[in-house]
This record gives structure tokens, sequence and C-alpha cells, in this order.
């Protein structure tokens, strides 16, 4: 029993380094394309967002997935999760005046081992 939760411990802090090199990948190559990085991992009550970006009059909630294929990275932000990311877009957006004035966007930052980074700018458009 005692091994299994070392186990499961030890995968967990493995998935949350790759998850974080992913984030600072991806927040390079956003910068590479002209975009400024507000915040990493932003919490709110309903999710965290990974990544926060300008670029002009525009912020951008990024969702960064890391997976062995592009594909299957993509797969992975299913609907419930993007409905979980535009839920803290809008507590994020209301609780920072400043940011209601602007546009934003969701986009996803797909990662995979041995390849480009691809950023999928305005990837959905948040439910009403």
């Amino acid at each position: 029993m005692m091994a299994k939760k070392t186990e499961n411990a030890f995968m967990r802090r493995l998935c949350e380094r790759k998850g974080r090199r992913a984030e600072n990948a991806a927040a390079l190559w956003l910068q590479m394309k002209d975009y400024r990085i507000l915040d990493r991992r932003a919490r709110t009550p309903a999710c965290e967002i990974d990544l926060i970006a300008t670029k002009k009059n525009l912020r951008v909630f990024v969702e960064v997935k890391m997976r062995s294929r592009h594909e299957t990275a993509l797969e992975s932000v299913a609907p419930g999760l993007r409905r979980c990311i535009e839920q803290a877009a809008r507590i994020r957006t209301t609780s920072r005046h400043k940011l209601q004035n602007h546009n934003w966007r969701f986009d996803i930052g797909l990662m995979s081992s041995g390849r480009l980074p691809r950023h999928m700018p305005d990837a959905w458009r948040a439910e009403n």
C-alpha cells in the first residue's frame, strides 16, 4: 500500500514538472509572437488558468497541454474544462477593473515532445 502511494506521489510530481516546462515553453513561444505574459497559473475559485497574456487591446486566456501528440493534447481540452476556464476568466475579468474594457479570447497551446509548439488562437468561444 505504501509503495503505491509513493509511486502515485512520484508520478504526480513528474507530471507537475512536465506541465511547468510545457507552460514555460508556451509562454516563451507567445512572447516570440509579441504577446506579453501577465500571469501564470492564475488560480480562481473555478479553476486555474495556465497563462494570461496580452497583445494590444486583447487579453488571452491560454490552456497549455503537453501530450505525446498534438492531436491527443487538443482532445484533452474537453468541454467541461473549457467551461471551467471560461468561468475562471470571468472571475479574473470582473475582479480586475482594468481588464473589463479589453476584448478577450481563449487559446490553446499544444506541446509535444520533439515538435514545435502549436498556438491555436481563438480555439473556442465562451458559452453565454
